[in-house]
């Protein structure tokens, strides 16, 4: 009897080389999937502004490869909400959360679908927890969404904040005419009729001649002197 050698149990060897084609073949075919579900989702972008039927298509081939494809995931959640689809909508954001929690444009979009639907609690939710994320590049998007749907369940005060904060934001991303008739409406029902003068007064001036200035107008109109 040879000491000192270990010997492998009858057929083992053949064994482990069984086991390590089946994990190498496993991670060649999982690598081919995730491929194959990046060129699907290349190719539902390419065809979203000349064929959105395709492109959801595309979408769902390269979920199905890769359920974690987050960007195929948000953007069947556009094409559901182009459809008024605002369940399936929020479906797949929710889904694309799940695989990134911090995705900050998923909030933010999760939040529109919500305010859609009705649900401002909700939607302030996903609102606040989009602009958690100190690197998001259109923070004043956002406020203005925000103050907009805290106005809508009647927190004034919140609305303000949330307002105010967006027209600090430099360089702007959101059109500044909406924000200043939107905080206009809010320091008016505060009572704060100088502020919302001034306000409305900047509508007028940003928007001039449009359906946001006339209304600017209409309500300037109505406050006590």
């Amino acid at each position: 009897m040879t000491k000192g050698v270990a010997r492998w149990p009858a057929g083992s060897a053949g064994s482990c080389c069984v086991l390590l084609m089946v994990v190498l073949c496993g991670c060649q075919t999982s690598d081919d999937s995730v491929r194959k579900a990046t060129g699907y989702y290349q190719e539902g972008l390419a065809n979203m502004e000349t064929d959105r039927r395709q492109a959801f298509i595309s979408f769902q081939k390269a979920i199905q490869l890769n359920p974690n494809h987050k960007e195929a995931h948000y953007y069947l959640a556009h094409l559901y909400t182009l459809q008024g689809k605002y369940s399936q909508a929020e479906n797949e954001l929710r889904e694309v959360l799940k695989i990134d929690p911090d995705y900050a444009d998923a909030h933010n979009y999760l939040g529109q679908v919500l305010e859609a639907k009705g649900q401002w609690h909700d939607a302030v939710t996903e609102y606040r927890a989009a602009l958690r994320n100190p690197l998001y590049t259109t923070p004043d998007i956002v406020l203005f969404r925000l103050g907009r749907t805290l106005a809508r369940e009647g927190d004034m005060d919140g609305a303000m904040q949330a307002l105010e904060d967006a027209l600090r934001v430099s360089p702007p991303s959101q059109p500044l005419g909406p924000v200043y008739l939107e905080l206009g409406r809010v320091y008016a029902k505060l009572g704060y009729n100088t502020k919302a003068r001034e306000a409305l007064t900047e509508v007028t001036k940003i928007e001039k001649g449009s359906a946001n200035a006339s209304a600017a107008e209409e309500l300037m109109a109505q406050l006590k002197p």
